[in-house]
């Protein structure tokens, strides 16, 4: 690892060094030193926080806590494909396909290889296009603005593509990122300054872009009329519904919850708001009741694993960067996505998700939040010790 350093160092010198060849491409340099060692910066001022979790190893840990849902993409659209095809459907046409039969690999809702390898045909090219895309763009802007290139970049990417649904044209998983990116991120002017998740606005374009392609995102199954359900609990539990191709599964979102609470990635708080405003709201609907509305009677122990509240909840409300900083803020926070997934939810019948955009609309809110309860607090003290603010 030495001489790794110092060839890196040496080749700094030479070539990205201010005034050599290659300066304007600095940032490029910057986050290869980065990725492979702990950056050597450190605060000088006499005002710091002494902390060994970085920026890096913080994005390391949400792509880890990432990697159960990761496989459940896999598994659950070939599974989902599988009991498709045996249903009588007729087998995709895609270049996927094609080449899984080409293989010798047939459709069978058992065989836990034979959906992971046909599922992988279609997450790991959306994966890949999703980083290739955002990272291109990610170093451009870096380059442009002279600034360092953020790891940031890695879990948008990750959560991006998780959110798609597995027969998305690749092209437009590109297109995703890329606005994602650049309105989400960029236009904010990057990393520490962002008002809205990036891999959210980038979801909600294509959305509103191809509705027709964003479709299988929908979420099915929560809408639980009398006794007749399509999919017991048990299976929205476990993910095995058709929906987004790697959020559909609140126990592998459970396991990346317990990746980020216990490492102290994961803000709880966040987490819980947004839990109580569900709980909250579907009592509340519950008791009020509805003869033409069958959302006021779902249970909330239903919203929780129906759509992506789960995926929500965990990856995309505990976003640090878009979300509200203060302890009281977080709680507040996830109880306004809570209150208003519900109301999307009871409001639109035929569109029982609403978690993308609960989560979008708050993310506008939190530095409101933020301000109200700093500046109450900064009022209750001055009141109980003004002397000493005064100095």
């Amino acid at each position: 690892m030495r001489t790794l350093r110092d060839t890196l160092n040496k080749q700094y010198d030479l070539l990205f060094k201010t005034g050599r060849p290659l300066e304007r491409f600095s940032p490029i340099y910057e986050a290869m030193d980065t990725f492979l060692f702990t950056p050597g910066k450190v605060t000088r001022g006499a005002a710091h926080v002494r902390d060994g979790l970085d920026l890096k190893r913080m994005m390391i840990t949400v792509v880890v806590a990432l990697a159960p849902c990761m496989f459940w993409a896999m598994f659950n659209t070939g599974h989902q494909a599988a009991l498709t095809v045996e249903g009588g459907a007729t087998p995709s046409s895609s270049w996927q396909a094609s080449l899984f039969h080409a293989m010798g690999w047939g459709h069978d809702h058992t065989s836990v290889v034979g959906s992971l390898f046909f599922g992988a045909l279609f997450y790991i090219p959306i994966y890949l296009v999703t980083l290739a895309a955002g990272g291109l763009i990610e170093v451009l802007i870096a380059v442009i603005r002279k600034r360092e290139i953020s790891e940031g970049f890695l879990v948008t990417g990750a959560l991006f593509a998780l959110t798609l649904p597995p027969a998305v044209p690749l092209w437009q998983a590109a297109l995703g990122i890329v606005f994602g990116v650049l309105f989400g991120k960029a236009a904010f002017a990057g990393l520490g300054r962002v008002l809205l998740n990036p891999a959210l606005v980038g979801r909600a374009f294509l959305f509103f872009a191809f509705p027709g392609q964003m479709s299988g995102g929908a979420l099915v199954g929560l809408a639980k009329t009398s006794g007749t359900e399509a999919y017991s609990w048990m299976d929205a539990f476990l993910g095995l519904i058709p929906g987004s191709i790697g959020a559909t599964s609140t126990l592998f979102c459970l396991l990346g919850a317990a990746v980020l609470l216990l490492s102290g990635v994961g803000p709880w708080r966040t987490m819980a708001g947004c839990v109580a405003g569900v709980i909250f709201w579907a009592l509340f609907f519950n008791a009020i009741g509805s003869k033409t509305n069958p959302m006021f009677a779902v249970p909330f122990w239903w919203h929780f694993v129906g759509g992506g509240f789960a995926f929500g909840t965990v990856f995309m409300a505990t976003d640090p960067m878009s979300s509200a900083f203060t302890n009281t803020g977080k709680l507040i926070y996830g109880f306004g996505i809570g209150t208003m997934l519900l109301f999307i939810r009871v409001a639109n019948p035929d569109f029982p998700e609403g978690m993308m955009f609960s989560i979008l609309a708050m993310n506008l809110f939190a530095p409101l939040i933020d301000y109200i309860l700093i500046e109450t607090n900064v009022r209750r003290r001055r009141k109980r010790y003004p002397r000493d603010l005064a100095l």
